[in-house]
């Protein structure tokens, strides 16, 4: 069974990212949008469905999530939606780590 999370950590305030709007995309067609808890991580699930071989991408909305948290930001922020696409191609755990500031990100494979 192949299972899916993600982590949200904020890097700027030092805390978990809580409440980030994230969208879920299978081969570029949209699935549906998520949001991390307190602790900044989020478990999505397809209701029925199993997560198969393929394209995925997460889109986390930070402007928004920064703009809540009363960062200074100008009117144009440098980022609004970071886009991390990646393929599942066997069974297993995928965790997607993402690290951010208003200004900057890391993203890798956890475990």
């Amino acid at each position: 069974m192949t299972s899916l999370s993600t982590h949200v950590l904020d890097l700027y305030h030092g805390t978990p990212a809580r409440n980030v709007q994230i969208d879920i995309y299978f081969n570029q067609q949209f699935l549906f949008t998520m949001e991390t808890d307190e602790s900044g991580r989020c478990t999505p699930t397809q209701p029925n469905k199993l997560f198969e071989k393929g394209t995925y991408e997460l889109v986390f909305h930070l402007d928004a999530y920064f703009h809540s948290k009363g960062v200074p930001l100008s009117a144009c922020p440098f980022l609004t939606t970071i886009p991390v696409r990646f393929s599942i191609q066997d069974d297993g755990h995928y965790h997607i780590p993402l690290l951010v500031t208003p200004w900057s990100y890391q993203v890798y494979r956890g475990s």
